[in-house]
């Protein structure tokens, strides 16, 4: 997970490349006024000094022959016209590259250009644009939580963050190892192996040890990224900060971070990993993914025993997934207001909650509200086990014969 973050950084780094563009400007205002950055160099041809619009057409075939024999990324031609009219040069600017120019550089030319344009209407106008540059002002709005008589700082974009990516874990986790669950069934099945096993342990034992096991799977796998993220942050913390505690951070000002040689950005960041209540998080997500998972993984289970081949399942997979579906997409309107109606119901539906309750709590939701919504999740986890094993018992046994809505009812009421 480290590497997943950590490797497209490295590699657009390392494979970043110094492009250079001749620029020839026949009106001189852009002359020396494009700023060269990390990975973009302006270098400028002589505008031939002439009004006779034939040699000037023909100063620029030149300069294009010499930029083709060139290693140069483009040349940028920005035209005069008449009177070096600004209207007129911000429609005919033309760039010129070998291969088709990428959009970052583009747009980081346009920008400039777009400025310098800008401040030359400003001043041809009898505006200083240095006064308007200097009146731009950036405002920097600092969330304070009150909880009690405690006050905390929070950052809402990260708790944001951490709740869609929570949110989006349990949905992909769910699926993939209900459907690990489901694809488990039908190879028994088909290999006439439950008919063995069934013999020796009762039906709902074995339908309930194979949803248990691939459930210890993924908890194995989360918990082996809780360590090792832990195990990255406490590094990072460890190079950063030394033996400070991200608690203090708050309470340093500038002359303390400089003594103890921390940047700005160190401290945004760990006051912002500090910021975010982990316990609570993972603890929530530990029960809601345990949780949605063994109440869709009991309906995966009774889908696959009702089926002889996978793609039978599909009739049945539609109705199942939907409401997970449906919560995802939910979700990303309940980011914009996690206590509306739509969330707090969205959030008490056992079939939907896995999902949105786990996404409100990261950006904060009432302890009542929480505990409701665990209270419901286990009833509906209780029902659907009951439910998918009443269908598992009559599904693991049956070969050969096509199952409809109205069939998996019989079974339902279907005394043994």
């Amino acid at each position: 997970m480290a590497s997943l973050f950590i490797a497209p950084i490295l590699i657009a780094e390392s494979t970043q490349e110094l492009k250079t563009v001749r620029v020839l400007d026949e009106t001189g205002l852009f002359t020396g006024q494009l700023r060269d950055s990390d990975d973009l160099e302006y270098s400028y041809v002589k505008p031939i000094e002439s009004d006779d619009l034939t040699e000037r057409q023909q100063h620029l075939e030149d300069t294009k022959a010499d930029f083709s024999n060139s290693e140069e990324y483009a040349l940028l031609y920005i035209p005069c016209g008449a009177n070096c009219d600004l209207n007129y040069i911000e429609k005919s600017v033309q760039i010129f590259t070998q291969k088709t120019v990428s959009i970052g550089v583009k747009s980081k030319i346009q920008r400039q250009l777009e400025k310098q344009l800008e401040r030359l209407k400003l001043e041809r106008q009898g505006v200083d644009y240095a006064q308007i540059e200097g009146a731009k002002t950036s405002v920097n709005i600092s969330n304070i939580s009150l909880s009690g008589d405690e006050e905390k700082e929070s950052f809402s974009e990260l708790s944001t963050i951490v709740g869609m990516i929570s949110g989006v874990l349990i949905y992909f986790f769910i699926f993939l190892y209900g459907s690990q669950v489901m694809r488990g069934v039908i190879e028994e099945k088909m290999s006439k192996v439950v008919e063995v096993i069934v013999s020796s342990v009762r039906p709902f034992q074995l339908m309930l040890g194979k949803i248990v096991g691939v459930a210890l799977v993924g908890l194995t796998q989360f918990l082996l990224w809780v360590i090792l993220t832990g195990g990255i942050v406490a590094i990072a913390s460890s190079v950063f900060l030394g033996d400070l505690d991200p608690g203090q951070l708050s309470q340093m000002d500038p002359e303390m971070m400089e003594q103890a040689q921390i940047n700005e950005g160190a401290l945004e960041f760990f006051s912002m990993i500090n910021s975010i209540n982990f316990p609570l998080i993972l603890g929530s997500f530990l029960f809601f993914f345990i949780g949605g998972y063994l109440l869709y993984s009991a309906l995966f289970a009774a889908i696959g025993s009702a089926v002889d081949n996978e793609s039978d399942t599909q009739q049945f997979m539609l109705p199942v997934t939907v409401p997970l579906i449906l919560s995802f997409v939910v979700g990303q309107t309940i980011l914009e207001n996690p206590d509306s109606a739509l969330a707090f119901w969205f959030s008490m539906i056992p079939l939907t909650s896995p999902i949105v309750m786990m996404i409100r709590v990261a950006i904060g939701v009432p302890a009542w509200e929480l505990i409701l919504s665990m209270a419901l999740l286990v009833a509906g986890f209780i029902f659907t086990v009951w439910l998918a094993g009443r269908i598992y018992r009559v599904g693991i046994l049956m070969h050969g014969k096509k199952v409809s809505w109205g069939e998996l009812a019989k079974w339902v009421k279907f005394k043994s």
